[in-house]
């Protein structure tokens, strides 16, 4: 099956013996952009470096973060789903940040061996937003999901000063967990869990991984929202998901998920020192298809 998103090679360092290695580990990871915008981020900056898919399921996980480990070549790599909450105990450390989300979506190798993580989901996505004019601090936001990238936009959301937070998901412990958490680490925002949808809500936020694969259930019916909410999607491939389509149709606002990853890429070069050199990454990855 080939890839949505073949890499464009022009200008790129060839691989030699001083090239830095990074990547993605996920199953699947056949949806990634990544892999397509990273080679040519690493060219614009002048980075001798590949990006390189790492696919692999939960019983492989720990033997992979060991085996990557001990690469001394290798700068680091982000995380999707589903390793992004288990492999948290499988790192040398963690962020209060991913601490508080309870997952982690980017790991950098120190040179003593020590693997490190830290999550940028929820910044990412807080960024895009308000980029695209949406205020954050102050709003009445609902959250459908509550795994890895679902943690990290609601941690980031409270950071970010939410007027309120309501999180639907289906596994009550995880629920539990994250409510815990976030009470925990952001005591002054309110957040509550809801099984229907809330009333009041500026924003729905779509954090399951419902879209990703054709035929897949909407994750909430936009059509039961207020009219002037704004229907937030996570999913970046395909980009007009079941849900965006719906809600348009409907005349609903709708925001795609591939703002996250284009707020997210300038946060990925800061946590593996690579220097952006002045370039405006955000608006070089929205060039990118």
């Amino acid at each position: 099956m080939a890839s949505p998103h073949p890499p464009v090679f022009t200008g790129l360092f060839p691989v030699n013996g001083a090239t830095r290695l990074y990547g993605t580990i996920g199953d699947p990871i056949r949806q990634l952009r990544l892999t397509g915008i990273m080679p040519q981020v690493f060219a614009a900056v002048g980075a001798n470096a590949v990006w390189l898919p790492f696919e692999g399921g939960p019983g492989v996980l720990e033997l992979m973060v060991q085996a990557l480990g001990r690469l001394r070549n290798l700068g680091g790599f982000t995380v999707t789903i589903p390793h992004k909450a288990a492999i948290m105990p499988l790192l040398g450390g963690v962020s209060r940040r991913a601490q508080a989300a309870g997952s982690v979506n980017i790991v950098k190798r120190h040179t003593d061996g020590r693997v490190v993580g830290d999550i940028v989901d929820g910044l990412g996505f807080v960024q895009g937003l308000e980029a695209a004019g949406h205020r954050v601090q102050g709003a009445s936001v609902w959250l459908v999901g509550m795994g890895g990238v679902g943690g990290a936009i609601a941690a980031a959301l409270c950071e970010a000063g939410v007027g309120r937070l309501v999180v639907s998901e289906l596994n009550e412990q995880r629920t539990d967990a994250a409510l815990s958490r976030l009470s925990r680490y952001y005591p002054d925002v309110p957040v509550t869990s809801a099984d229907i949808p809330p009333k009041g809500i500026h924003y729905a936020i779509n954090a399951t991984s419902l879209g990703l694969r054709p035929g897949d259930p909407l994750p909430f019916d936009p059509v039961t929202l207020d009219s002037d909410v704004l229907v937030a999607e996570l999913v970046m491939s395909p980009a007009e998901t079941a849900l965006l389509l719906r809600a348009r149709t409907h005349g609903r606002r709708v925001h795609h998920g591939r703002h996250t990853l284009d707020h997210q890429v300038p946060h990925y070069l800061d946590w593996f020192g690579i220097d952006a050199k002045g370039i405006d990454i955000v608006k070089l990855v929205r060039s990118l298809p």
